[in-house]
């Protein structure tokens, strides 16, 4: 039975930590406390978000679901451990391994049980559906199709009709083994497409990762910067930082060209999230603060396709970095190797699978080639975990 007034935005409450982390965590990792070691916090086990309404979990990003169980992963050069147990208990255990652990277990999950504030002008309560426009004649599911601007405008035109909240307008493929493109070229094809959509009042993220590009984008109407080189271009953080856009930064092993081969981790899900944290802080630093960053862990960019799954498997991790989750799956190589080896247009079933797995982990972004069908799935994924305490 639920509250009969529930509170619209109830305020987070954090677990209250037990007096010692007695249970399944009282031996676990001694050696927590040395000098090197990091500690992570996963939320599993999700419930719908009426769990904290009646006190019986934390919020999950300020989305649909609550957690009360983590799993605790602690990682020293050559060596991971992983324990699952209440939060409670995992924060008792934190402060029994000292202050430096304590504090960084804190952190995390006040960046878990923190709400989202609106991205690029749209409100995160409900999945983002950002369409993917490649002006290209390269990329690796639709090179060529849209490289006329005119041809990219009617695709833009019909994402929008089919339900997309971002077109995201690209000029340059980094499919593997692509060529870098002179950033005048890319100009020349994005630039006519995003005033277009941006004189209609779209929101419009541009993907580049020239800050050259970002700059004229911006100019242009952009409202978003996508960068999948993770703001690698000297100038491309100072763009971001003195137009006070908002920025997605994705991990990305190696350069385009070259990234698959041999793509090495030591713990996938763990080295990018390391990467991405030193990232969030280089820009808080820089005057880009956490509410204006979404993070992309970058499926398929220098990953194998174990290192995608088990990336995708962790996506619930990213959100202890405080910022939105953009995950980008649509069509690639990893969802036809899962299966019969089907080419990048017959992997619309693959990409809504995995899409719907990562929403159920609280992700807020999802990047798609396929809008219509991405939106209906959207639409029952929605009936099915309802936004306010009161709907379950």
């Amino acid at each position: 039975m639920t509250p009969s007034n529930p509170p619209a935005k109830p305020q987070p409450a954090k677990p209250q930590p037990a007096r010692s982390a007695a249970g399944s965590l009282a031996a676990f990792c001694p050696w927590a406390g040395e000098a090197g070691v990091r500690v992570y916090l996963r939320p599993v086990g999700l419930l719908p978000i009426a769990a904290w309404a009646k006190g019986a979990a934390v919020p999950l990003a300020g989305g649909r679901f609550a957690f009360a169980t983590a799993e605790l992963i602690v990682r020293r050069a050559g060596r991971i451990e992983r324990a699952f147990a209440p939060l409670a208990e995992v924060m008792a255990w934190g402060w029994e391994r000292g202050r430096e652990v304590a504090a960084r277990l804190d952190r995390q999950l006040g960046a878990l049980t923190r709400g989202r504030p609106p991205f690029g002008g749209l409100d995160l309560g409900r999945p983002l559906v950002m369409g993917i426009v490649n002006v290209t004649p390269d990329s690796f599911s639709d090179g060529g199709d849209f490289l006329d601007p005119a041809a990219a405008i009617r695709h833009g035109e019909a994402m929008l009709e089919a339900g997309a909240d971002i077109l995201d307008v690209g000029g340059e493929s980094t499919r593997p083994g692509a060529d870098p493109v002179p950033p005048e070229v890319e100009e020349a094809r994005v630039l006519p497409v995003i005033r277009h959509f941006a004189e209609k009042g779209a929101c419009v993220s541009v993907d580049t990762r020239h800050a050259r590009v970002m700059a004229s984008a911006l100019a242009a109407g952009a409202r978003i910067v996508n960068d999948i080189a993770g703001l690698a271009d000297p100038e491309a953080l100072p763009v971001v930082a003195r137009t006070g856009a908002p920025v997605v930064v994705m991990h990305m092993q190696g350069e385009p060209g070259t990234m698959q081969q041999n793509p090495v981790y030591e713990d996938a899900a763990l080295d990018v999230f390391d990467w991405l944290e030193a990232l969030v802080e280089r820009c808080a630093a820089a005057g880009v603060p956490a509410e204006r960053i979404a993070v992309d862990p970058g499926i398929g960019f220098g990953k194998t396709v174990e290192h995608n799954l088990e990336i995708l498997r962790h996506t619930a991790l990213y959100h202890a970095l405080g910022c939105p989750v953009l995950i980008g799956l649509s069509r690639k190589s990893f969802i036809g190797r899962q299966s019969r080896g089907e080419p990048p247009k017959e992997r619309l079933a693959g990409s809504l699978a995995a899409g719907i797995a990562c929403w159920d982990q609280g992700a807020q972004i999802l990047r798609v080639h396929d809008v219509a069908e991405t939106v209906q799935a959207r639409a029952v994924w929605e009936g099915l975990h309802p936004a306010r305490p009161g709907g379950v």
